[in-house]
């Protein structure tokens, strides 16, 4: 028997709030009733709390105890595949429903009433006189372009009493307007020709454009090689989605990415999207989640949270760079929104795309297997051709001491920048110096609430600590033995990669892109703007370069440490390493001019490195697949982490070793369990860690045996369980 959709007034309704309750509360619905997947605000002890109408109530309690449904929000209710949606990522990533839930309303003001609203711009005059205070407001304003904010966001994001954001407006260099609360997005035009597409490309779109004009689930590799024009191929599956009427979500793994992809989008389609990161203002985050369930915007264009919008009809989701690390969410709940947005298609019949040069060996197993289709892009758009790999044997080069950048990528440098183009250097380590040591005793300098050392960061003048975030002024002498003027830096960092550019190259501009070094996410993209449009001769950058970025001038990659990938025992670590050289390497030359890659290595006869070099991508895949289905490992096994922490370092060992003793519901299902062991970062934040692993077979139903497992043992107040189903990382 159906459930019904909608609930007269004083019938039973559970609710879920987002409280850390683990289940639905009873309530009667209210005066005029309601409707299932209604957003509500109920009485919870003395506070009012947000929630959704999730279905009949259960009953079983005293009827003169339930209390009523405070009122209905004015927002459009969460549909059914929503709400299934959520269940079942709860199920499994074995994450309590109410957190999911919180997941899906992380916008503020969900609860204020309809009605316009004082909003603050940029006016037409400046500051009469300049101030500190003033500077931080005007300085919001450009970080986030043409944004509206009312008066106490914008007070917020400055750091400045509301009087200052007032005494602006007063003067004109703001302007204070009356603006409608959560308008509509602009239509987007989808019968907008887009750019002309080669044969090879228009033969991709047509069969994307055809699976979402056949309203569906199903899901497509697009596997095409860095500047293939695998962008302007799934915007013809968006415009497609668009022309049904549908709503079209696509996700970004790294935000400096949006402003290239939304200008594109407009160009396209003769507006912009909708924008979801962190980088949107809290008015905006609201008007978008309430415009995505309304049907008020058509297309999405986001970080990995935008999958839990609640979209009123999602026919298409594009992941972008779908191999990406940044689509794991690795604290809170912990999810894959790349297997997340695949959940969520067959939930709604929507298709989903997924996008790389160099896919996750996963996509790539189901690709081959048949579970997903796969289309190829195997040539550059236009002009350009694919950039001329080589290894650089570090073992023959004459590196100077304290120098990383060797005598044959120096000269292709000074050659590349000769002629005017642009050369980039590669390193993935971010600050100045990853070890600070002293000279005297030996001593390293190491962060005080976890277990890992401080990085130098020259140009903050800080030691950081890049699992915590703690940081402390460049000490003067050794904290150990007090001596003065011996401490030292150990190994590159880019900034440091920069001093010995600066050196070399006195003449040239640099740019070094690296998160640490940018404020907001708006000074990062207006960094990247400059840089395409020539505004340096040598680009220094962390991974964050290897993501997606257009460079027209940048001819060179020079990659400085292209062994640092396959240290230590991460599973991963030789696919990734392919993926990290394959994308960098991607960045020269995708203009007219013909670009080259350097790799510098003292392990040119690798195997990854054989395969970067030789080009041959399915067979790395097919050679890295072997070996993990040899070890049982994913995709051809399964794994669960199991993340204990806790300050009393006692406490957790005794609790892991007890789950491991007690581990017998996982045996029945073939799985192992090794541990308890120290994380290899075993203290952040002043917390002990520990962790155990689950393997099991790939057919295991690993997620029902976990939880019958942990409901074994109740853990103490003081320490923390968390599970982590397809860990991507073991840090």
């Amino acid at each position: 028997m159906a459930e019904p959709s909608f609930f007269a007034a004083g019938d039973l309704v559970a609710v879920l709030t987002g409280e850390p309750l683990g289940r639905t509360l009873d309530y009667r619905a209210p005066e005029g009733g309601c409707h299932a997947g209604a957003f509500v605000e109920v009485p919870l002890g003395p506070r009012r709390v947000l929630g959704v109408v999730w279905g009949p109530g259960e009953g079983g309690f005293d009827p003169a105890r339930i209390r009523a449904v405070g009122r209905v929000l004015d927002a459009a209710p969460m549909g059914e595949a929503m709400r299934q949606f959520l269940v079942r990522a709860a199920d499994y990533t074995l994450t309590p429903l109410p957190a999911m839930l919180r997941l899906a309303t992380r916008a503020p003001g969900l609860a204020d009433p309809p009605g316009p609203r004082r909003v603050y711009r940029r006016g037409q005059v400046a500051p009469d006189r300049a101030t500190e205070a003033r500077a931080r407001v005007m300085a919001v304003l450009d970080d986030y372009g043409g944004a509206a904010f009312t008066l106490s966001e914008l007070a917020g994001l400055a750091g400045v009493t509301t009087s200052v954001v007032k005494g602006l407006a007063k003067q004109g260099a703001l302007s204070e307007e009356e603006a409608p609360r959560d308008l509509p997005y602009p239509r987007l035009e989808a019968g907008q020709p887009g750019k002309a597409l080669t044969e090879e490309q228009e033969a991709a779109a047509a069969s994307l454009r055809a699976a979402v004009a056949g309203g569906s689930y199903g899901t497509t590799l697009l596997k095409g090689v860095t500047g293939s024009g695998k962008t302007e191929v799934y915007l013809e599956a968006v415009a497609e989605c668009l022309a049904r009427g549908r709503q079209a979500l696509v996700l970004l793994p790294e935000i400096a990415l949006t402003a290239d992809f939304l200008a594109r989008v407009e160009d396209r389609f003769g507006a912009r999207p909708g924008e979801w990161h962190s980088g949107v203002t809290q008015t905006e985050r609201r008007r978008l989640w309430r415009m995505a369930g309304e049907g008020g915007v058509g297309l999405v264009v986001g970080a990995r949270s935008a999958l839990f919008l609640p979209f009123r009809d999602l026919g298409l989701i594009v992941v972008d760079e779908e191999h990406d690390t940044s689509y794991k969410q690795e604290d809170g709940v912990l999810y894959n929104a790349r297997d997340m947005a695949v959940l969520r298609a067959s939930l709604c019949d929507a298709q989903v795309v997924l996008a790389s040069a160099t896919p996750c060996l996963e996509t790539w197993v189901n690709a081959e297997a048949g579970k997903y289709r796969r289309l190829d892009l195997g040539a550059r758009f236009g002009a350009a051709d694919l950039p001329e790999m080589r290894a650089v044997d570090m073992r023959a080069e004459a590196l100077e001491p304290g120098r990383w950048i060797g005598p044959t990528l120096a000269a292709a440098v000074a050659a590349r920048i000769g002629r005017g183009e642009q050369a980039l250097l590669f390193l993935n380590r971010r600050g100045y110096a990853p070890v600070t040591i002293c000279r005297a005793c030996g001593h390293q300098i190491g962060c005080a609430h976890c277990d890992a050392r401080m990085v130098e960061h020259r140009f903050l003048g800080r030691l950081v600590c890049h699992q915590c975030g703690d940081s402390q002024p460049m000490p003067a002498a050794c904290p150990s033995c007090k001596a003065e003027g011996r401490l030292a830096p150990v190994g590159p960092g880019v900034e440091r990669l920069a001093e010995e550019v600066a050196a070399r190259f006195p003449a040239a501009r640099v740019a070094v892109l690296s998160s640490d070094l940018f404020a907001s996410a708006r000074a990062l993209k207006d960094k990247i703007t400059d840089i395409a449009r020539g505004g340096a001769d040598i680009i220094i950058g962390t991974q964050l370069v290897a993501k997606g970025h257009n460079f027209p001038a940048l001819t060179l990659v020079g990659v400085i440490d292209a062994d640092l990938g396959l240290q230590g025992s991460d599973l991963r670590a030789a696919e990734r390493t392919f993926q990290l050289m394959r994308q960098v390497a991607g960045r020269a030359g995708r203009a007219e001019r013909k670009g080259e890659a350097l790799l510098q290595t003292f392990q040119p006869e690798h195997p990854v490195m054989r395969a970067i070099l030789s080009g041959d991508e399915d067979g790395f895949w097919r050679a890295e697949a072997a070996a993990r289905q040899a070890a049982g490992m994913p995709p051809y096994g399964r794994l669960a982490g199991i993340i204990l922490s806790s300050p009393d370092v006692q406490a957790v060992f005794d609790f892991g070793a007890e789950l491991a003793r007690r581990a017998q519901p996982l045996r029945r299902i073939g799985a192992e369990v090794f541990g308890p062991a120290p994380a290899p970062v075993a203290r952040v934040r002043g917390r002990h860690r520990v962790r155990l692993l689950v393997k099991g077979p790939k057919g295991a139903a690993l997620q029902g045996a976990l939880a019958e497992w942990l409901a074994q043992l109740r853990p103490p107040a003081s320490l923390r369980l968390a599970v982590d189903i397809d860990p991507q990382s073991f840090y």
